[in-house]
């Protein structure tokens, strides 16, 4: 007997790489079924999409963006309502490339570990996603090059989750909308008794990243922020938030110490939507590039 998984693909706006992801997945044995849902496409690719689709994939249309989190729940909830769905289920945006034997290893390590409720693969970069108290999702050098191995959270570049660990811990929390809810999700997987892994050697590349700087800069900030809140209390999180205001100073004075999605005016809207309790989807401000 094949051990199987169910397969979400996020998908927006790239028709073509979404059907070639899909039959690159729909092929393996170790997939029973691939859904897609479409998170707000223009009627000219969502037109293209119907079109060239596996017709047994089934297709879930959420007519606007609501973020990489509300789009993965609104495939998992159609698997986990499904007559006979899969103990697992794979989350994955439409160009993720995976490895012909990743899932396979994600399953065999889902048999070889009971306990574990959340599986991610190996995006290669010899890291260990970490969740620091004050610092938030962060990472920390591998333990080991192959084989599984215990993390905080898993990648979101493909990720697995039990039934059992959606049915008791729950989905994604959609106040995220993206950045930081795989974070949160394996942090709750832990405290209610699931352990969450990454399996080395199961490889997955995401060669493309479409989010606009000022986007992930506003809700990298905004959301570690609600993270710390949540999981580790207000006085840690209330350092975070000094933190922000003191990285927005300090940033602006001296240009060479800015990250790659360094934005002025996105920072300023995470400090203010933070003190607000304003969460879910980004503003209009931040979502377009200038």
């Amino acid at each position: 007997m094949v051990f199987q998984t169910d397969v979400v693909l996020i998908h927006w706006n790239q028709p073509e790489t979404l059907v070639d992801t899909a039959n690159r997945f729909i092929a393996l044995v170790e997939v029973a079924s691939v859904y897609v849902v479409d998170n707000g496409s223009t009627q000219e690719n969502l037109e293209r999409l119907r079109a060239t689709i596996d017709p047994t994939i089934r297709v879930i249309e959420v007519g606007f963006n609501s973020g990489f989190g509300p789009a993965a729940n609104r495939g998992w909830e159609a698997w986990l309502e499904a007559s006979n769905p899969s103990p697992w289920c794979v989350v994955a945006p439409h160009d993720a490339i995976a490895a012909p034997d990743t899932l396979q290893k994600l399953l065999d390590a889902a048999m070889d570990n009971p306990d574990v409720g959340l599986l991610s693969a190996d995006v290669g970069d010899q890291c260990r996603p970490f969740v620091d108290h004050v610092f938030g999702p962060i990472l920390k050098p591998a333990a080991r090059e192959q084989g599984y191995e215990a993390v905080d959270y898993p990648h979101g570049t493909l990720m697995m989750i039990s039934r059992r660990c959606a049915e008791v811990v729950g989905l994604f929390d959609e106040r995220y909308f993206a950045y930081c809810e795989e974070a949160d999700l394996g942090l709750r997987a832990q405290k209610a008794g699931f352990a969450v892994g990454l399996v080395r050697g199961a490889m997955v590349e995401n060669p493309m990243v479409s989010t606009p700087a000022p986007m992930a800069e506003y809700l990298m900030e905004r959301n570690t922020v609600l993270l710390i809140r949540d999981h580790f209390g207000r006085r840690k999180a209330a350092m975070r938030y000094g933190l922000m205001i003191g990285q927005l100073i300090a940033y602006t004075l001296i240009p060479s110490r800015r990250t790659p999605y360094w934005s002025a005016k996105a920072r300023r809207l995470a400090i203010a939507d933070v003190a607000r309790r304003s969460w879910g989807p980004p503003p209009e401000a931040v979502t377009t590039v200038a």
